[in-house]
């Protein structure tokens, strides 16, 4: 009982003093009241450092190039873009429309995802015995969820999976 009632009284004693104002523990209440409504005005250039002003450029001058692009750097540009231009596939994202084994079904719904996404190409792959139809050929996944909200009240179930996608080369 006399342990609970020293605790209790410590906390008090702490809670006491961490509430207490900040004038009344800094001692100096009534000077930082006389001089809140004078400005102060003291000149503290004297103490600050000085550093000797350095030369600035000419801003008209300009700058001319030293290294020139040569053949050696066009012919490696013309490589990279060859092989660039070779590549048709890559990792990105579909969205599957269906997967099932009706096929007036997933007919059906592919020609209604044509009608509302003309631009977009359609995939229509038979393993046995299922039906899959996948829509579109998107690099990021935002891409692929912002059509896949243009048609989400045709296909409520469908979803985005990652897959190879064809290059476009209008990109």
């Amino acid at each position: 009982m006399n342990r609970l009632l020293s605790i209790c009284l410590s906390l008090a004693l702490v809670f006491g003093s961490a509430c207490a104002s900040i004038s009344a523990r800094s001692g100096g209440g009534a000077a930082k009241k006389a001089t809140a409504g004078k400005e102060l005005t003291e000149d503290l250039s004297a103490y600050r450092p000085k550093y000797p002003a350095a030369d600035a450029p000419d801003p008209a001058a300009s700058v001319t190039p030293t290294h020139h692009v040569n053949e050696k750097v066009a012919v490696l540009m013309d490589t990279v873009a060859s092989v660039n231009k070779n590549i048709k596939y890559a990792k990105g994202y579909r969205i599957l429309a269906y997967n099932g084994s009706e096929r007036q079904t997933v007919m059906d719904l592919r020609k209604s995802i044509i009608a509302r996404l003309p631009d977009e190409k359609d995939y229509l792959t038979y393993q046995q015995p299922n039906f899959r139809l996948k829509v579109g050929d998107f690099f990021s996944r935002i891409e692929a969820q912002q059509v896949l909200n243009q048609i989400s009240d045709l296909i409520p179930n469908a979803q985005i999976v990652q897959d190879q996608i064809n290059i476009n080369k209008t990109y």
